[in-house]
């Protein structure tokens, strides 16, 4: 009948909030569209710059060792998620459709502020 005690008469300690760092930060989505990006404030007051949409992609050329910007025409699979694809949104490993052919994406464009890919 007590409220806030255990049947011995100890205590229940309230669950305690989280600290600024341990929060959660708001979802950054990368997609296929126009550019756009967005400055985010790091740990340290450091800054850096986020995909939010893209339509070109970095893309690596393996046997000739040559780098070319190509235009996202779609995005193909996602091994992580197939639901991801369909909605052309970018993730590291999607495999992209670009005007040079199929490309794997190598980084993380939700952190970073360009889609770097590897053609298959």
């Amino acid at each position: 009948m007590n409220n806030g005690r255990k049947i011995t008469g100890g205590k229940y300690h309230a669950r305690k909030k989280k600290k600024l760092y341990e929060r959660d930060s708001q979802t950054r989505i990368a997609k296929l569209g126009k550019e756009k990006t967005k400055e985010v404030r790091g740990r340290g007051g450091g800054m850096k710059i986020v995909v939010l949409t893209s339509e070109f992609a970095n893309v690596v050329d393996k046997k000739s060792g040559k780098t070319k910007k190509a235009k996202i025409k779609n995005v193909i699979e996602t091994p992580s998620n197939r639901f991801l694809a369909r909605q052309n949104i970018f993730v590291k490993g999607a495999v992209l459709e670009t005007d040079l052919g199929k490309a794997r994406i190598t980084n993380r464009p939700s952190q970073e502020g360009n889609v770097q890919a590897i053609l298959i």
